[in-house]
């Protein structure tokens, strides 16, 4: 088993900048990929990006690029999403995700085993 935990979510302003993070606990994480998924008010959740841990290649949706970065720090056992001019259309709810399977797929969110609680992120414009 694999324990989620998102923290850093908040309110920001149009063009700020915001980092969330994802506390991982329990069985090691090394094998795992690591993925952000958001929920905007009365929408589904679409993909953001993704880390492999083991390699660190890092993917991301076309409406992040260039605006938002992912990381992990090893030692914390924690993934970052470094979030960078902001728009008001990227207010949602926050998931941290992992997955493990050999043909997982780091858009399809039904891939991935494991789910943290979110975090609200909301940008003001």
């Amino acid at each position: 088993q694999v324990q989620l935990v998102e923290s850093g979510g908040g309110l920001v302003q149009a063009g700020g900048s915001l980092r969330v993070s994802c506390g991982a606990s329990g069985r090691s994480v090394s094998p795992y990929v690591m993925g952000w998924v958001r929920q905007a008010p009365g929408k589904e959740r679409t993909f953001v990006a993704a880390i492999r841990w083991n390699t660190g290649s890092t993917y991301y949706a076309d409406s992040v690029k260039g605006r938002f970065s992912i990381s992990t720090d090893n030692a914390k056992n924690t993934v970052y999403l470094q979030m960078n001019s902001l728009k008001s259309e990227d207010t949602a709810v926050y998931y941290c995700a992992a997955g493990s399977a050999a043909w997982l797929r780091v858009d399809r969110q039904n891939d991935y085993d494991y789910w943290g609680q979110g975090t609200q992120v909301t940008v003001s414009s």
